[in-house]
């Protein structure tokens, strides 16, 4: 991973160099990325199969695996950027639909929970929430190594408005106290790091998916939302879809597993709509592994 010096110096040069330079840097970035990168290529290509139901040929897969390569770039560079951006530009780059039902419950007193894929630009819609409606928003992130690079990120995404809590076992508590105050909280759904999530069936294999925003809607009340944030021409659009029926049922258990199937379901409808745009780029599947020659971890073993 690159260091923390790295991705400061890329911030400043996203910020003051000229549009047309600071894209094309990008893209170059993302051709070399790509270029040395066949794992990620792998997955990619693995990704965009799962997404569009089909196999891919050979020129099709090359020119699909590149724009996903190119869209990762553009989000870096645009995230990066956002700093720097005033509430009018950023409101002008960015619509939406469904985002009613995140202002009803920040209305009523209790934060709703959106569950994200990786896909699209969603710290802009992050940033857009502080800076427009002026909500209070915290998200979820895995610790990364370094922890100079770990820390860059954190800072740097409390300076788009966000709480940032790291995957741990803090994490919980610390967002139903975010749920209880109102903050919208995002979290990343299609990828379980901790690795103690619940089986779920995900674009036709078997996987698992994190529990975390079921189990917070159970025990809080709060909407869970599905949403994503897509490209669309130069602008950004963001969707928030129906809320997630997470009604007691069952008992505790068996309804966390009926509501993170939902959510998988309805993060494989998003997805579906940008297949390019998902920067999904980690072994995510036990066949994912398998094909990589990877060590399948104990966590999806035998599922």
């Amino acid at each position: 991973m690159p260091s923390a010096a790295i991705y400061r110096t890329g911030e400043v040069l996203a910020r003051s160099a000229p549009a047309p330079l600071s894209r094309a840097a990008a893209f170059a970035g993302a051709a070399v990325a790509a270029a040395f990168s066949k794992q990620r290529r792998q997955l990619v290509r693995r990704n965009l199969e799962r997404a569009l139901g089909r196999p891919l040929q050979r020129r099709e897969a090359a020119r699909r695996v590149t724009a996903c390569f190119d869209w990762y770039a553009r989000y870096y560079l645009e995230s990066l950027q956002l700093p720097s951006l005033d509430a009018a530009t950023l409101d002008a780059g960015f619509g939406y639909q469904g985002v009613g039902a995140i202002e009803r419950a920040v209305r009523r007193g209790i934060g709703p929970i959106l569950v994200l894929p990786h896909l699209g630009s969603w710290e802009w819609a992050a940033w857009w929430l502080a800076q427009i409606p002026r909500f209070k928003v915290t998200a979820v992130v895995e610790p990364l190594e370094p922890a100079e690079v770990f820390e860059w990120f954190v800072s740097f995404r409390q300076r788009l408005g966000m709480d940032i809590i790291a995957v741990g076992p803090d994490a919980g508590s610390r967002l139903m106290t975010a749920i209880k105050r109102g903050d919208v909280v995002c979290l990343l759904a299609d990828r379980d790091v901790a690795g103690t999530g619940v089986v779920v069936e995900f674009f036709g294999e078997q996987t698992r998916l994190p529990a975390g925003p079921a189990v917070l809607a159970l025990r809080t009340g709060a909407p869970l939302i599905p949403a994503a944030v897509y490209w669309r021409g130069s602008a950004r659009h963001a969707v928030a879809g129906p809320e997630i029926d997470t009604s007691r049922r069952f008992g505790f258990r068996r309804d966390t597993q009926r509501i993170v199937q939902d959510y998988a379901k309805a993060l494989e409808e998003l997805i579906r709509e940008a297949p390019e745009q998902w920067h999904l780029m980690s072994p995510n599947w036990p066949s994912d592994y398998e094909v990589l020659g990877i060590n399948v971890p104990e966590s999806l073993q035998g599922i």
